[in-house]
């Protein structure tokens, strides 16, 4: 086209009757893609976080304000082909559920459970996990091959000093929670034990909750060649979860910004009660 238009003298409309093209096909320009940057974060992202869908990748694509709509970053998610593996659901029971009132404040209720795993050399583990109700914080995951009683009053002890203590501990009736140790810390410290039936875990919800995002999201995703490693690791997950990781559930806040906000609005609502 070029040397029949340059060299012959020809005009664009006869070039194309040479060559045998049309005049729209001859100044067709292709469209650079303006995806390129998300393509490209979407799928690093997507790579550190295994575990996250399409929602949580988008708010943290909209905090470093590659995207705004939602369905560009579900469009790209798809065409890339990074859509999870559903992991199918349990049939749920017919019997109603006990479900307690919510918390409004923080430090009101926190749930304590015990998760188990093992480092490569099949050497055991356990992780006591804790987590604030209504900001959805993990104040802490302790890890050890043993933790009993006087250690699970440690550790609470521990946080008193860095966030003080709750009103309510909501716990199964393993012998850690169940034991002397814990029980007289409570009365000591006017904490209330709130004990779950047996067998029904779910009245731990929040416990549950987070110890499925934790294995889910840290213990499966990890070979963890010591313990020392696991602790290192868990460690890195729960201040990562508390700053950094998206919460569906407070409107794509981290635990720590919804804290934050919290704080200050309970705060104000003393003062005004005042």
């Amino acid at each position: 086209m070029e040397f029949a238009r340059g060299n012959l003298g020809l005009s664009e409309r006869r070039a194309c009757l040479l060559v045998g093209i049309s005049p729209s096909a001859y100044r067709y320009k292709p469209k650079l893609d303006d995806d390129i940057a998300l393509r490209h974060r979407l799928r690093d992202l997507a790579g550190q976080r295994k575990r996250f869908g399409s929602p949580r990748l988008h708010i943290m694509l909209k905090r470093e304000g590659l995207v705004v709509n939602h369905k560009r970053t579900e469009r790209i998610y798809k065409e890339e082909g990074l859509a999870l593996r559903r992991k199918r659901k349990r049939k749920g029971t017919a019997v109603n559920r006990i479900i307690l009132p919510l918390p409004d404040r923080p430090n009101q209720r926190w749930s304590m459970d015990f998760v188990s795993d093992s480092t490569v050399t099949g050497r055991r583990f356990r992780t006591l996990t804790i987590v604030d109700n209504f900001t959805r914080e993990c104040p802490a995951i302790e890890v050890d091959t043993s933790i009993g009683g006087a250690r699970v009053v440690s550790v609470l002890e521990r946080l008193a000093e860095i966030r003080g203590l709750p009103e309510v501990i909501t716990i199964d009736n393993g012998p850690e929670f169940a034991g002397r140790a814990l029980d007289e810390w409570a009365y000591r410290r006017g904490v209330k034990l709130n004990f779950i039936r047996p067998g029904k875990p779910i009245e731990n919800a929040f416990a549950e909750s987070f110890n499925g995002r934790f294995r889910d999201e840290c213990l499966n995703e990890n070979w963890f060649m010591s313990l020392k490693e696991a602790r290192e690791i868990i460690e890195e997950w729960r201040i990562d979860y508390n700053e950094v990781r998206p919460h569906t559930s407070l409107k794509g806040q981290t635990p720590q910004e919804y804290a934050e906000a919290s704080s200050g609005l309970y705060s104000g609502m003393l003062l005004k009660v005042g």
